[in-house]
């Protein structure tokens, strides 16, 4: 207790944002995302990547997207965003660093080690995780106090974010990004405590399973469910037509990390999507999924 007490007094919240640079760790399609939006402010984004490619399609991505990200934030400019393959480079004198990398635990517990080896000591650690809450994968850390959960959804489209506390997090880090995340385009809300899918996901997790049960129980169809559900709240799709947007593996993948943790939670949901996976049947990108109408 009196070490944590030690590294929160110790710990310095970061200064002159404006002019220090944002980086990125991982290029994949949440991350040249993030990048996008957080090259609104006029200030430097660097964006780290093992793969050339991949950071080459990022910087293309974020380069096409900003103009018109621009035009819908108030006072916004075009900052610099770039992408290099060396870690070190992305982390110099950075202010913010957000970690959206691949779902797997022991990767994450070694990048957070690096990151806080290599870090400036007061830089803000964030995870873009969607299924591990940061107490999971602190074992190489020594400053938790700069650690925090910052989850998007799908920017520029969908801005809100989920900041959560690891337990140890200063609470001066969750309310500098509540007053500093607004200024480019994202809207954060704090989950008060630790939650497995933070807040929306888990109310969406709710609706995504319970319409799965549905089906398992021969209920209803996944079409009749869709049809209904856009009826009912007026949106241009249901959740089976966005389960197949997201990838039929990826919510198993999802679905079986609540039931590790509830094991009380119906198994008919897994089972419904057991058999499109296994058969193949991922959704929008492997052309068929609960529809087949994708080309």
């Amino acid at each position: 207790m009196e070490d944590q007490k030690s590294n929160l007094a110790a710990f310095k919240l970061p200064e002159d944002l404006v002019n220090r640079p944002v980086a990125v760790i991982g290029a994949g399609t949440l991350g040249r995302r993030i990048a996008l939006m957080f090259g609104t402010r006029g200030g430097k984004v660097v964006i780290y990547d093992v793969s050339e490619e991949q950071r080459k399609a990022a910087v293309a991505y974020v380069n096409d997207e900003l103009p018109a990200v621009l035009k819908t934030i108030s006072g916004s400019s075009a900052g610099a965003v770039s992408a290099t393959g060396e870690l070190s480079e992305a982390l110099k004198e950075a202010w913010l660093i957000i970690e959206a990398i691949p779902e797997i635990l022991d990767l994450k517990k070694k990048v957070f080690g690096d990151l806080d080896r290599m870090s400036a000591p007061d830089a803000i650690l964030a995870s873009n995780s969607s299924s591990y809450a940061t107490s999971k994968f602190m074992d190489n850390v020594n400053h938790p106090e700069r650690v925090v959960n910052m989850h998007f959804y799908m920017p520029p489209s969908q801005n809100a974010v989920d900041l959560m506390s690891s337990g140890k997090t200063d609470q001066r880090v969750l309310d500098l990004l509540l007053a500093e995340l607004p200024k480019y385009g994202i809207f954060p809300f704090e989950a008060k405590k630790e939650s497995t899918g933070f807040i929306f996901n888990r109310i969406w997790a709710a609706i995504k399973r319970e319409s799965l049960e549905v089906v398992a129980e021969g209920v209803s169809t996944p079409e009749d469910i869709d049809s209904m559900f856009k009826l009912m709240f007026q949106t241009t799709a249901g959740p089976f037509r966005l389960m197949d947007k997201v990838g039929l593996d990826i919510v198993l993948h999802i679905e079986d990390h609540y039931a590790a943790e509830y094991p009380h939670l119906p198994t008919g949901p897994r089972e419904v999507l057991h058999k499109y996976v296994d058969a193949g049947h991922l959704g929008i990108k492997s052309g068929q999924g609960f529809y087949n109408d994708y080309k």
